[in-house]
């Protein structure tokens, strides 16, 4: 008998680990475009010690012993929802450790095992492994320059209900979507809604990136839209403060937000955490911040894009209008599989497109995260990328 034979059948394959390997001694320094993290230098450090300093000094037993959540942080994430057209109520909306605890705690109350969920292809990779792991039959719906394609959407949907399924939910994230940068145009987001009411299907709208616009104008999300309770809108402040601070946010029904707390275990998600970025976003410091983020996050998507058009100029891409990602596919004839280990070894990393599907599908893209690299280093990046793609061949 072992230790292994008690595993559920979930945790009996160990997934890949989200980090890669430090670099072993003597290789090149390694420069990653492969993770969605933030700018450190864009961090608001010195604003949150002062609000640190601010709640405590005002009630330490409110924000430091055990309590609910910030109430005023609940009624500004409303605030800000009803400003995007969303009929937002605060009693609707639950606060959470980052917008992926929401994404696992769906399972709990959605999937069974053997149950469909529709994913887009590609998708953000944590997502599909949730599911995944919870024993959902992921259906992939594919993506183009305009997003979610509805056509596709739509005859899934009917060849499904002709076999009896109905799926748990769709997951889509509509504006600059990991990772593929695309944003679902409004004719879409209106087909999708009425797509939902008409075969009954929940919409988890997990729109992270939205705040992180270069440019065009704001669409309106599909909560908006939505007036017979299809669509849970999910949130974070991770890409427009501090990831982490671990806050993130879900608005939908009633009953399925209790239904997602119910099944959240440790119950708030903290009182000094939820307070201090309550305390932050206050007298609107949090909206001049994203202004400074958006054009900081554009200057480095640009510098990105130069360098692949100068370097890969066989390779090719759309422009994002927003988020951290260029989606590339590699010149003909190269995979992302083949070509990873190759660019370990030129010191340049990135995320293999074969990780943001369900099925494995991808493998001639890849996608390159530019904001976290400091500016000085993305040309260099770029630049090992274009000899690692040479030597592959």
């Amino acid at each position: 008998m072992q230790l292994a034979d008690l595993f559920t059948p979930q945790a009996r394959e160990l997934a890949a680990p989200i980090w890669a390997a430090p670099p072993q001694a003597g290789a090149i320094p390694l420069i990653s475009l492969a993770y969605g993290l933030a700018d450190p230098v864009m961090l608001p450090q010195e604003e949150l010690v002062e609000a640190a300093a601010q709640i405590t000094a005002n009630d330490v037993n409110e924000v430091l012993n055990y309590a609910p959540d910030a109430r005023r942080l609940k009624t500004l994430i409303a605030e800000r929802l009803c400003q995007e057209g969303v009929a937002a109520n605060e009693r609707q909306i639950l606060v959470a450790y980052g917008s992926s605890q929401i994404l696992g705690l769906l399972p709990h109350v959605l999937i069974n095992p053997g149950d469909t969920v529709l994913v887009e292809a590609p998708t953000f990779m944590g997502a599909v492994r949730m599911f995944g792991r919870a024993g959902a039959r992921l259906v992939g719906v594919p993506v183009d320059a305009e997003g979610l394609d509805v056509a596709a959407l739509d005859a899934i949907l009917h060849d499904l209900r002709a076999a009896g399924v109905r799926p748990r939910f769709l997951y889509s994230i509509p504006t600059f979507q990991n990772p593929s940068g695309a944003t679902l145009s409004l004719a879409r987001r209106q087909r999708v809604v009425a797509l939902a009411a008409a075969y009954g299907v929940l919409v988890v709208e997990d729109d992270a990136y939205v705040d992180l616009r270069f440019r065009g104008e704001p669409l309106p999300p599909m909560a908006a839209m939505d007036t017979d309770g299809w669509v849970l809108r999910v949130g974070t402040f991770s890409k427009i403060l501090a990831p982490g601070l671990r806050v993130g946010w879900a608005h939908g029904p009633k009953a399925l937000i209790d239904r997602l707390f119910m099944f959240k275990p440790e119950g708030t998600s903290g009182p000094f955490v939820t307070h201090l970025v309550a305390q932050y976003c206050a007298d609107g410091r949090l909206e001049a911040h994203i202004a400074a983020l958006r054009f900081h996050y554009a200057a480095k998507c640009a510098l990105m894009a130069n360098a692949l058009r100068r370097e890969l100029p066989e390779a090719t891409f759309v422009m994002p209008d927003g988020g951290f990602f260029i989606w590339l596919r590699l010149p003909e004839g190269v995979k992302s599989s083949a070509l990873y280990p190759v660019a370990i070894e030129h010191g340049i990393e990135f995320l293999p497109g074969n990780r943001c599907f369900s099925d494995g599908r991808g493998d001639e893209h890849i996608r390159l995260a530019f904001s976290e690299t400091p500016a000085a280093q993305i040309e260099e990046a770029v630049r090992r990328l274009g000899q690692a793609v040479a030597a592959s061949r």
